[in-house]
């Protein structure tokens, strides 16, 4: 089992309801991002217990290297952030659940132990928003964007820059040039005065 969160006090009430948990294994733990997929790595776990929205790299950009470089380690989400299209698109990424920062931390626990058995957990509040999500989407031509490459349309949008954006959002501007390329992919376009046009087409930004 393994905990990145960036809030200390919150990852070390998670931390410690794991380890009083006979069938579950902690092996490590971490604040950021990039730090994160280096230990992931390196210790390989059944599970890693994610925030969605972290330094250097976000909860959905851990998940996709983990799924770029073949790990077996199960994702379970633990976020404040449960809008359906940010969920949709964990899931769809491959979590294995998603669940509400005010969960408790038994609800937490039982959750990380189902995930550990092949199973996929979603919490009670947001099981609505994404069957209404999924219907949503079968008759849309939005694409699935992750939270960070929302966030950055949603900057670029306003006119930002991308060294502006990166020193907002604690990246390097080769990372936040890297989510501006694929969003130009998704969205079918080769800059960013396009991109925003066809987002706002879509109905992704206002």
């Amino acid at each position: 089992m393994f905990v990145a969160d960036d809030h200390p006090l919150y990852r070390e009430g998670v931390v410690r309801a794991i380890k009083e948990r006979p069938d579950l294994e902690l092996v490590g733990e971490a604040a950021e991002g990039r730090e994160t997929l280096e230990r992931l790595k390196q210790l390989q776990p059944d599970v890693a217990v994610l925030d969605v929205k972290m330094p250097g790299l976000d909860g959905t950009d851990v998940l996709s290297a983990i799924s770029r470089d073949g790990l077996a380690t199960r994702v379970v989400f633990l976020s404040a952030y449960l809008d359906s299209a940010v969920v949709y698109g964990a899931v769809q990424a491959g979590a294995a659940a998603y669940l509400s920062k005010e969960s408790s931390r038994q609800t937490i626990c039982e959750a990380i132990a189902s995930v550990a058995r092949g199973g996929t957990v979603l919490s009670p509040e947001i099981q609505a928003g994404i069957a209404d999500e999924i219907r949503l989407r079968s008759n849309d031509d939005r694409p699935v964007l992750t939270p960070r490459e929302r966030e950055i349309l949603v900057m670029t949008a306003e006119g930002r820059s991308a060294p502006d954006i990166a020193k907002q959002l604690y990246l390097s501007s080769a990372t936040v040039k890297t989510h501006l390329q694929h969003l130009y992919e998704k969205l079918g376009v080769s800059d960013r005065a396009a991109a925003v046009a066809e987002a706002m087409r879509r109905g992704i930004v206002e």
